[in-house]
């Protein structure tokens, strides 16, 4: 099974699609980590203001980031930085994780509800 994992910046959720203010860009990350997962894909992700630990036990992260903040998102596939800065689109991570383009075709149509966090909630 191949492993994927993501290491964000701080967000004031785990997924960062909440708030007033949702990222496309995001969101449409969110429906591809859900299709890989459906690909039989492991997937992880790490958000720097809920899981320092997982960002401190990764030398190679760790390394990134001494680099600069903008490295981040750092994506790694089974152990190895696939890329740095910036989100994947599907057929890059489809192509990063060895995923043949025909899988790639359908893509769920996405609708943005609340999200996890109300401006009322205090998380935002």
């Amino acid at each position: 099974m191949k492993k994927l994992e993501i290491y964000e910046p701080a967000m004031c959720c785990s997924t960062g699609v909440c708030g007033v203010d949702v990222d496309p860009v995001l969101v449409q990350f969110v429906a591809d980590l859900q299709w890989l997962t459906e690909q039989g894909v492991s997937v992880s992700r790490y958000n720097l203001s809920q899981e320092p630990q997982a960002f401190a036990t990764n030398t190679d992260v760790v390394k990134e980031m001494e680099a600069g903040m903008d490295r981040l998102p750092i994506v790694v596939v089974d152990g190895q930085i696939a890329s740095t800065g910036v989100y994947l689109s599907r057929a890059q991570l489809a192509q990063k994780l060895g995923i043949t383009p025909e899988q790639t075709q359908s893509k769920p149509h996405i609708k943005i509800e609340d999200g996890c966090c109300k401006p009322s909630g205090g998380c935002c």
